[in-house]
């Protein structure tokens, strides 16, 4: 056997062991549409980093995790940038024309109080802003009774407005995109405004303007 019918053998016997890896890791969809293995058990076939990997990770879209675009980001600014969220994945993106910049989670209005779908602008921003709706209640004495509005306020007490910094508004009946407590369990429980979590709301903040488009989708 010369030389390169050797080396021809050995090629042939890395493709073969390459094929037969490829078969043993072969990838279905499940029930959910999420990649498997062929034990059932969730893959991700895509490069760590991106947003094909993120997106295809088991817990999305419920984590409570955070993507961002860095190169995209740093080119993304008030005159280029719009506003997408999800109302049935609890997720916000912020976007540069029709690539995602950073998607976030969020938390919108409960039933009661729904988030309603739509398209709009910014309004206003704010960085400090407290809701002159919703609060705490306090007596007289300075204690924190029942009741969240300033109508629950006894005689001689007062209300202190939830604190909404990043303050983004929606509506003029008091519809915004703010800083918010964010449930671990990722449903909607707020006032019908969209909270978004502390670390990202300045970011997004920083990237829009007033007349900024924002889609609500439902």
């Amino acid at each position: 056997m010369n030389h390169s019918t050797s080396l021809l053998s050995v090629l042939a016997s890395l493709l073969a062991l390459f094929l037969a890896s490829c078969a043993s890791r072969s990838v279905t969809l499940g029930p959910d549409g999420k990649p498997i293995d062929s034990q059932g058990k969730p893959v991700n076939p895509f490069p760590p980093g991106t947003y094909d990997h993120f997106k295809a990770e088991a817990d999305y879209p419920k984590t409570m995790s955070v993507w961002k675009n860095e190169q995209l980001l740093a080119s993304t600014h008030e005159g280029n940038s719009r506003i997408v969220i999800s109302l049935p994945i609890q997720r916000g993106f912020l976007m540069n024309g029709d690539e995602v910049v950073i998607d976030y989670p969020i938390s919108s209005g409960v039933p009661s109080r729904p988030t309603p779908p739509g398209k709009y602008q910014i309004l206003e921003k704010l960085v400090d802003k407290s809701s002159n709706a919703y609060g705490k209640v306090f007596d007289a004495e300075g204690n924190q009774v029942g009741g969240e509005t300033p109508k629950d306020v006894p005689e001689g007490g007062k209300f202190v407005g939830a604190p909404m910094p990043y303050w983004m508004r929606l509506t003029w009946d008091g519809v915004g995109h703010h800083i918010g407590p964010l449930p671990r369990s990722r449903r909607a429980a707020s006032h019908a405004c969209i909270r978004g979590p502390r670390a990202v709301m300045p970011i997004v903040y920083s990237k829009v303007k007033k007349g900024t488009p924002v889609t609500v989708e439902e």
